[in-house]
Parts: structure tokens; sequence; C-alpha cells
């Protein structure tokens, strides 16, 4: 194998005509520079240089060589650069698939913390919905996922126990999930809310994930909830409740970017908390760039 070392120190053989040049300009010893072009001839295959006099003429193939070496060192010594740029995080990528709450919540923080603090990385950013977010990491299309799960759900369901078990998981926050109702509903202002005092109602609901968790929870409370609306767009479940079309239960998250006009918000009973979290793969959690933004989601979600 031909080291990079060897060819620099072919290319002050070439230039200078002598080891002992070659040595002086290399800052080593004569002695050194012979023993590094022995061991490239050794790789090469075959011999280099001539001794012809008290100077050193090359070979056919050592002015090959010599001719490749200049690319060959220019771009090594680019690469270099390049590479320290990213671990001193002056340079760099991450692409960042959220869910839209966390769009509109945790991201804008982190993504202004993470410019402030190193603005030669680049972040990008598409939503995506758990679990399509975490299959865009196993599929390379992002660095980071942010997403959630249901603890219960989870706890009955095999598989979501194990659904980011070959992924980094940096638990972020806890999303306590609250009832809508209309604000000119009976319970509108009440205190902690059954949810089965609800069972009645026509209900909207949201996201696949989030849907077949309302269902498993109603149920757990005795009741199937009759589902008229589903969307996943969190200012029209709230058009729809102000508009007295339905109920609905949404996480703390959604809430905090949505003005809830014309409806009202009730704690349910049972609590119901969704997990919030980034995800990446263990490979990428060594990057400093991603490791970087994972910190400053992390940071985020405190606030």
């Amino acid at each position: 194998m031909i080291e990079a070392r060897h060819l620099r120190v072919l290319r002050a053989v070439a230039a200078t005509g002598s080891f002992s040049a070659a040595a002086r300009e290399l800052g080593c010893t004569q002695p050194a520079v012979s023993q590094q072009m022995k061991a490239l001839e050794q790789s090469a295959g075959t011999p280099l240089l001539v001794r012809t006099g008290r100077e050193m003429r090359l070979t056919e193939a050592g002015e090959a060589l010599v001719r490749h070496a200049a690319g060959i060192l220019a771009g090594l010594t680019a690469a270099e650069e390049e590479v320290a740029a990213l671990a001193g995080l002056r340079a760099g990528r991450v692409r960042l698939a959220s869910f839209p709450s966390g769009s509109s919540t945790l991201v804008p923080c982190a993504l202004a913390g993470m410019r402030a603090a190193h603005p030669g990385t680049r972040v990008s950013l598409v939503e995506a919905e758990p679990p399509r977010s975490a299959e865009m990491l196993r599929a390379g299309d992002c660095e980071i996922a942010l997403a959630f799960r249901y603890p219960e759900v989870r706890g009955s369901d095999p598989a979501a126990e194990a659904e980011w078990d070959d992924l980094v998981v940096r638990p972020l926050l806890a999303d306590r999930l609250v009832g809508v109702v209309p604000e000119t509903h009976r319970l509108a202002g009440a205190g902690p809310v059954g949810i089965a005092e609800l069972a009645g109602e026509s209900w909207i609901a949201g996201c696949p994930r989030c849907r077949r968790h309302l269902v498993e929870v109603c149920e757990g409370a005795g009741f199937t909830p009759r589902i008229d609306f589903a969307t996943d767009d969190y200012p029209a479940v709230i058009g729809l409740v102000a508009a007295g079309l339905g109920v609905a239960v949404l996480p703390e998250l959604a809430l905090e970017s949505v003005r809830a006009k014309g409806a009202a918000t009730v704690p349910v009973e049972p609590v119901v908390q969704r997990e919030v979290v980034a995800l990446t793969l263990p490979d990428l959690a060594r990057v400093p760039a991603v490791a970087a933004m994972l910190d400053r989601l992390e940071h985020a979600a405190r606030r």
C-alpha cells in the first residue's frame, strides 16, 4: 500500500535531486528519507529512483508516481480540511424529520440555538409522523427523527415495545393530553373530567397512531368513541371543535402553537402522556453535528 507520507518524501527528492537536500527540506534525517524511499519502492514493486553521481534521477515509474502524487496529496489535504471542519462544527449537515407539533414548538428554538452556536452547520427540516420518521432515519433520508409514542400502547403491544430497539433514543419530554370541547359545552371550565363522561360525544381524531391510542383509552373506560372526523391538522381540529362538531384530546405541545378560539381545554382522567423523543442511529450519534443538534433539542424541551 502506498502511503501519503512516502509520496511527500518522493516529491521532495524529485524536486531537490538528493536524499540529503530532501531531508533538509522536510526537517528530518537523510537515513529517514532513504528508509522511506526504500519502503515506497517495495510497495510499488519497482525501482523509482536511480543514483547518477551525487544526484537522484527518477525512473519512468517514479515520474508517473510523482505526476499522480500532486493530485493525490492535494485531494488528501482537501479531505483532511473538510473532515476537520466537520469535526469542529465549522461545516456539516443535519437533516431533521419531525411531527407537526414538534416542528412548531421544539424545533424552532433548537434550530435558532444551533445556528447561533454553529453557523457553518446546515440543518434542514421535513415533517413526518411516526413511524414514518423512524423509517426515514433507517433508510438514510435524515440524521435525526423527532417522534413520539404512548406508553400504554407500547406496554400492550410487543411490536411497539421493540420498535426503536435498534436506535439511539434521546428522551425529551412527557407531553400530557388534554380534552378539547366547545366553549359552550357543559364540561367547559370543569375540573378533571373522566373520559367516560364524553362517551356519547362525536369525536375528532388525529394521526393513525393517535387515533389508535384514543380508541384504546376509551375502550379501557368502557366505551368505543364514535369518530366522525379525522385530521392530523391541529388548527382544523380546533376549528371543528369550536364549531360544535365534536370533542377531541390533543397534546399540550400541539396547543402551544394553536389559538384555541371558540374551544376550551379540560383535564381528562385517566392522565395520558405521550413520550416525545429524538431518534438517531448509533453511528450517527457520534457525528459532532448530530450530537450538537440532539443537545439543542433536549435544551429546547427543558424550556
